[in-house]
């Protein structure tokens, strides 16, 4: 497996707070792609109020095209609230698991690393290890590229998700 890691210098991280009804994704995405915008990551789950739902999208591109499309994202029907964040006023995190091969001679180097990333064992067989990592995206970076050495088989990641800090709305 080649190198994982992806490079976020241009990445932008955008929270859109939308009705949760059947087409609101299509039409957000739809958005990004008239404007030539690709979608690094993207998730969605319901809100508090199961009538809405918090997408984050991380996208890399030109700052002002992004401007724009937070504008036309904000005037479709269906979307309460749109905006760009940072780290310096929200928190940004990703999850990712992460099956490693596991052999004999490497599995206390595979486990130190694990416990060194405060990651999380969760299936351990006798060839294989799958893990559980919890962080920023630079930290999920690292331990990959720590990790391919040893054989990376399978990985899934979330995909970056944000909430501000303090009382302000998301």
């Amino acid at each position: 497996m080649s190198n994982q890691s992806i490079s976020r210098e241009g990445s932008h991280t955008i929270s859109l707070f939308v009705a949760n009804k059947p087409g609101v994704l299509l039409r957000i995405c739809l958005v990004f792609s008239r404007r030539g915008f690709n979608i690094e990551s993207l998730v969605v789950s319901p809100a508090i109020d199961g009538r809405f739902s918090r997408m984050t999208v991380t996208a890399q591109g030109d700052k002002e095209v992004l401007e724009q499309i937070i504008k036309q994202c904000g005037k479709l029907v269906d979307v309460v609230h749109a905006s760009e964040h940072d780290s310096s006023h929200a928190i940004e995190q990703e999850f990712a698991l992460i099956k490693v091969k596991l052999s004999p001679k490497d599995r206390s180097e595979i486990l130190q690393l694990v416990q060194h990333v405060q990651g999380e064992s969760i299936d351990f067989s006798d060839n294989t290890l799958i893990l559980k990592i919890v962080g920023e995206s630079k930290k999920i970076d690292t331990c990959i590229n720590m990790l391919e050495p040893f054989g990376i088989l399978e990985m899934v990641r979330s995909g970056k998700m944000v909430i501000t800090k303090g009382k302000e709305e998301t």
